[in-house]
């Protein structure tokens, strides 16, 4: 793995707004065209990451942006890891950094500021699903942040014509993992507010 020399970056990460779609979609559009990281084989137009993010935001959930100079660098999410009940304290992350500024701290800061984000609103756990086994750069990210690898599903995806792995990595939210006393009911999630 190489490691960068250059200095981190100092950027603001704030919750992303609309006028950030059309730069989010120009990182996107990188990782569906050139990598295996997103499954995604056509980049969406703007308007569908427009409601992409909305939909993240009436789940009450965290969608940021690191920026600089008004200029977006990258991009993070949380959504729901599964649609049933019992799942609605684990939330799954996305994230994505322009090419340009790989290895100089963007990604730390945009995952760090959604882990933080997630784990004030009261989630428990936070599953990375990371396409294709050779992301290092993923991969080692999520490791530094505390996630710890559950799995490799191989070769689940078929993209850029090889089968590509995806790699489950599982982080706890919070200090607490207790389970609750009997007849106890789950705290309540905060509302996330949309600046």
């Amino acid at each position: 793995m190489t490691v960068s020399t250059q200095s981190p970056l100092p950027v603001c990460v704030r919750p992303a707004t609309p006028d950030d779609m059309a730069q989010v979609r120009a990182i996107y559009s990188y990782y569906v065209t050139r990598t295996a990281a997103s499954f995604e084989e056509e980049v969406p137009g703007v308007a569908e990451m427009q409601r992409r993010r909305d939909e993240v935001f009436a789940r009450n959930l965290p969608y940021l942006v690191a920026e600089e100079d008004g200029e977006v660098l990258g991009y993070t999410y949380a959504g729901p890891w599964r649609p049933r009940s019992a799942y609605r304290y684990t939330v799954e992350d996305s994230i994505y950094v322009a090419p340009f500024v790989q290895r100089r701290g963007i990604g730390k800061a945009l995952l760090g500021a959604l882990i933080d984000r997630c784990t004030e609103l009261g989630y428990r756990r936070m599953i990375a699903v990371i396409g294709d086994s050779a992301n290092q750069g993923s991969i080692g990210l999520h490791r530094s942040l505390g996630f710890r690898q559950e799995g490799v599903l191989r070769g689940v995806g078929l993209k850029f014509g090889r089968w590509v792995d995806v790699v489950i990595m599982h982080r706890v939210l919070g200090d607490d993992d207790r389970p609750l006393p009997d007849g106890a009911a789950a705290p309540p999630l905060p509302k996330y507010e949309e600046p």
